[in-house]
């Protein structure tokens, strides 16, 4: 069944239903496919069904470029530009994802929004006609359950319209001409929010609790999309939303929907049977690299600083595992969407965006930033370690205590980072042909470039190994080791990854936060941050990071930020949170500056900013394309 399914998702993904590629103002008729042609029978609603799934994919599945608008990810040249096939369509238009500026750039996505929402109103309304038309009471709760999906799709998408621009037109029929909505208004995102939460109660009822077939839907994914919702809800009233001036804020509202995302939390984690990932143990972690000690000399040899040996990838950590296809299915995957992989057209980039070109000729468009890796706390302590010092190549460099060079500072760390990134001397299978091309070494700036290690022997005699480095690109001293594959037999766009929108990890961390507002921090709540903390091997939190709500806050927080890492979240936390500001300073501040491993700065925003420049990234620009289209399109505050 997974076979046949994944062979109609190929085939409806080309096939013209509801407009997918065009605008909310210019919509191709729906009605383009004869009733007298098709919806006939069951098959025909599940492949229109499996065209919704695919067309909706576009939207979320390389939602990891959304983490260049925060402080821990860099985004490098315009591979969505160059990118001319569906996988890229809806960020078509992005020259590149920087930390400030962000808001006025997503006209494709407003569009191709629209243009899912409107698939999926169109399959409802002639599947929701199939349902009329027949007896058969097994087929009618079949076909209740793909308008279920469909309006679960429906809600995912609006999910993303008012988290990015606020009040939209809502629509929940089956457009089949301009004039139907060439002058509609925006829609308070209040009414919206309703609608949501209605709708995915009905969906929940709907669907099954667990999923027949691999790539369909259950009760879980809605309950936790209900949850995020809600989280998203109370947060705006909680903290405020300025920029919104049609919104206003209602702490008695944030406490009923704090509660309410909560309760669904609790659902996820405790009523349908699922599980971190192995269990969520940490597995096993080689450890870093080594080098020689300053003043090491062996029969007048000097080898300070010289490698002794590189990082093992032989053993690498479950949390690594987690972000391969062979994790697909597993129970920490709530709410997905699923890849075609080889020779389908519907394969997945992660390896293409976050590999270097040793890996199948991979581009490395995704960096980690330094930065992140002061955010690894120690196995050993529990708590953050001394910051790494930024020193450039040398001796010294090598071996100095907390040197970003050096490959004892990564000792002892968050089985995490290990499991995301790498740092000299990090191993790396290379691949070429879709061959396994054995490990590569990588050094930065030292690209496709010799790499000697020095072994003495037991009779004192010094051997050389030498080594091609990792032919990888980047700006900022790490690349990414998370969602690159470490086994050969596809290219580097025919991946078949499950891309997770919504992870049972992180339904702990929200259901930690939202009950952290409610009550401060209970037992409950710490031992399901432990949880998580525990996959990076490391301890439970001290008693002084959950006293209060705000150090529990904190912790919370941490643990999203490297949990999370680079799955597309961390910058509408910092929105939903109000806190842009306390990263990067707030208006007039002097900016935020990053520097790579060698201390050299890379890029610097937010000099001397108003305060417009952060409204204008808490809220994003209406379209002025869809504007011009239609007059009752009010525009947001700080854009008019």
């Amino acid at each position: 069944m997974k076979t046949t399914y994944k062979f109609i998702l190929l085939l409806l993904a080309l096939m013209p239903l509801a407009g997918c590629r065009e605008g909310l103002l210019d919509q191709d008729p729906t009605d383009s496919l004869s009733k007298q042609q098709y919806w006939k029978n069951e098959d025909d609603a599940v492949s229109a069904l499996a065209g919704v799934l695919s067309d909706t994919r576009y939207l979320f599945c390389r939602d990891y470029y959304l983490d260049g608008m925060g402080e821990y990810v860099k985004m490098r040249g315009n591979s969505f530009l160059s990118n001319n096939g569906n996988n890229g369509r809806a960020y078509m238009g992005r020259w590149d994802y920087l930390p400030w500026g962000f808001g006025g750039w997503f006209e494709n996505m407003y569009k191709y929004c629209y243009g899912s929402v409107n698939r999926a109103n169109y399959v409802i309304e002639n599947v929701e006609a199939m349902i009329d038309a027949t007896d058969d009471a097994e087929l009618r709760t079949r076909l209740q359950t793909i308008v279920a999906e469909c309006k679960l799709m429906r809600a995912l998408v609006y999910f993303r319209l008012i988290t990015w621009w606020g009040d939209v037109p809502y629509i929940d029929w089956n457009v089949k001409s301009n004039a139907e909505v060439e002058s509609l208004s925006r829609t308070p995102i209040a009414e919206i929010y309703s609608h949501l939460i209605s709708d995915l109660d009905e969906v929940v009822a709907a669907l099954p609790e667990k999923a027949a077939v691999r790539g369909r839907y259950s009760k879980p994914a809605a309950i936790a999309l209900r949850g995020k919702i809600n989280l998203f809800w109370a947060s705006w009233n909680h903290f405020g939303w300025p920029e919104l001036d049609t919104f206003t804020a209602d702490d008695a509202e944030a406490m009923r929907a704090y509660k309410a995302a909560r309760e669904d939390f609790r659902a996820v984690i405790e009523d349908y049977g699922l599980d971190l990932f192995r269990g969520g143990e940490p597995g096993v972690c080689d450890g870093p690299g080594e080098v020689y000690p300053k003043g090491t000399v062996v029969n007048g040899v000097d080898l300070s600083g010289k490698v002794k040996r590189l990082g093992g990838a032989d053993n690498l950590p479950n949390y690594y595992y987690l972000f391969l296809p062979t994790a697909n299915g597993d129970p920490e995957f709530v709410f997905t969407f699923e890849h075609g992989g080889t020779s389908t057209a519907q394969g997945e980039q992660l390896m293409r965006d976050f590999a270097g070109r040793t890996v199948q000729y991979s581009q490395s468009w995704v960096n980690p930033r330094a930065n992140i890796a002061d955010r690894y706390q120690s196995t050993v302590t529990g708590d953050f370690c001394a910051p790494l010092v930024k020193m450039s190549p040398g001796t010294d460099a090598r071996t100095a205590e907390n040197s970003t060079l050096n490959p004892a500072s990564y000792a002892d760390r968050d089985y995490r980072m290990k499991a995301s990134i790498m740092w000299d001397y990090e191993q790396q299978m290379g691949m070429m042909a879709l061959k396994e091309t054995g490990f590569t070494q990588y050094e930065y700036k030292n690209w496709e470039g010799a790499l000697s290690v020095f072994n003495v022997e037991d009779d004192g005699s010094i051997t050389e190994k030498k080594y091609t480095t990792y032919n990888v690109l980047s700006t900022t001293g790490y690349v990414f080791r998370k969602f690159v594959r470490n086994y050969s037999g596809q290219d580097r766009t025919d991946g078949d990854f499950n891309w997770p929108v919504i992870r049972l990890a992180d339904v702990f961390l929200m259901y930690a936060e939202a009950d952290n507002e409610i009550n401060g921090p209970t037992t409950y709540s710490v031992n399901l941050v432990n949880r998580v903390r525990h996959r990076g091997n490391l301890p439970a939190l001290s008693p002084e990071k959950c006293a209060n709500r705000d150090n529990f806050f904190e912790a919370i927080e941490q643990e999203r930020i490297v949990e999370l890492l680079a799955e597309g979240h961390r910058v509408w936390d910092l929105r939903r949170w109000r806190r842009l500001e306390n990263v990067y300073g707030g208006p007039g501040s002097k900016g935020y500056k990053w520097y790579d491993i060698f201390g050299a700065q890379e890029n610097e925003y937010w000099v001397n900013s108003p305060s417009l420049q952060y409204e204008q990234c808490y809220i994003f620009q209406i379209p002025e394309s869809e504007r011009n289209k239609n007059s009752n399109l009010t525009q947001n505050k700080p854009w008019r």
